[in-house]
């Protein structure tokens, strides 16, 4: 994930004839060609605007005065509320606070980094009965009793998230979010990662892959998917749509007969990506056991993450691991720039390779 990305998008003339909702800093931001932050800053009269120079100060006050934006005097007196409160979010079923939990090790990560620089965090565990869509259209809006809050989890209310950004409240999301416009992020690069895992079965010999995904658009998905299909046209190997098997249901479709299909036709490799879950590495390894086939001698598996943990005691599989607790530690440090209205960003943080089990040369063709 080379930096922090915060992506602008053409947007409604908050001044149109018939609007009901005030303006907000977002659409002061866009329209001043300013970040956010800097808004913030200009606006809120704080200490740190006195390093934005004169010119940047015009921009926004004219776009400010042109829209018509008025200050939320609630969030002004949040913000003038410093308590040195940093909240965490999961878009979890249930908190993640097992450790055998993927995402434990981003919370570790997160405290540490938390108490070094002095804050104390507050979990919002309020999605433990469902998710933070389940409690309706104001299922965010606790988190403003911190400082800032920082959110995790594979599926995120877009609309809510939305909210809390254009209001001005410090948020940063752990795992890509470009999507969502002006919400800071900080992920790790899975499209590198992805891509030096096909390298690998490629220098091993093996030209026919196959990627199995499950099939939705979350950010995570979409990035493995971007560096496998980049490395297999880079290795010169097929990267069409044959290269890769999406479903919504990996347990029912992902089959020891659809498994022997592709060996027959020619698939050496099969790559799963990791999600929340371990959905898609499972039912491969299911689907291989159930055909007969022994990686690597018969077919070569690799997984774009680490294995649930609960199958930790099989044989480690060829793929990466991500940096979880680097990542936390790198969350906090975004928002704790943005809760003192400074301009940051972080880094993609790499992945490592992990040469793994079970992936070797192609079987050899009988004679």
């Amino acid at each position: 994930m080379d930096e922090i990305r915060k992506r602008s998008r053409p947007g409604r003339t908050p001044s149109a004839p018939g609007r009901t909702s005030r303006p907000r800093q977002a659409e002061v931001a866009r329209a001043a060609g300013v970040s956010q932050a800097t808004v913030s800053l200009v606006l809120g009269g704080k200490k740190q605007g006195a390093a934005i120079s004169e010119e940047t100060r015009r921009k926004v006050l004219e776009a400010a005065g042109a829209l018509g934006y008025v200050p939320d005097p609630a969030a002004r007196r949040l913000a003038a509320a410093r308590n040195d409160l940093l909240g965490v979010f999961s878009f979890t079923a249930t908190f993640p606070t097992d450790v055998q939990h993927s995402y434990y090790p981003f919370l570790v990560g997160v405290e540490q980094e938390a108490a070094a620089r002095g804050y104390d965090l507050v979990l919002f565990t309020g999605s433990s009965s469902g998710g933070a869509g389940a409690a309706g259209p104001d299922a965010l809006s606790r988190v403003r009793l911190a400082d800032g809050c920082l959110f995790l989890g594979r599926h995120a209310p877009a609309e809510e998230l939305g909210r809390l950004v254009a209001d001005g409240f410090p948020a940063v999301h752990i795992g890509r979010r470009d999507e969502l416009d002006g919400l800071a992020w900080v992920g790790a690069d899975y499209v590198s990662a992805a891509a030096c895992v096909v390298a690998h079965l490629a220098h091993l010999g093996h030209r026919r892959i196959v990627l199995v995904r499950e099939d939705d658009e979350a950010p995570a998905s979409t990035d493995r998917e971007r560096g496998f299909l980049a490395g297999l046209a880079e290795a010169g190997l097929d990267a069409g749509s044959s290269a890769v098997f999406r479903t919504a249901d990996p347990a029912g479709d992902l089959t020891a007969a659809r498994l022997r299909d592709w060996v027959d036709a020619g698939v050496t490799a099969f790559v799963a990506e990791e999600t929340d879950t371990g959905g898609a590495w499972r039912a491969l390894c299911g689907a291989a056991r159930e055909a007969g086939f022994e990686a690597p001698r018969d077919v070569s598996l690799a997984l774009l993450g680490s294995p649930p943990p609960d199958l930790s005691h099989e044989r480690v599989p060829t793929g990466f691991d991500i940096p979880r607790p680097e990542l936390g530690a790198a969350a906090v440090r975004l928002l704790a720039a943005l809760v003192a209205g400074e301009e940051a960003g972080e880094p993609l943080v790499a992945c490592t390779f992990r040469t793994g089990e079970t992936s070797g040369p192609p079987p050899a063709a009988p004679a």
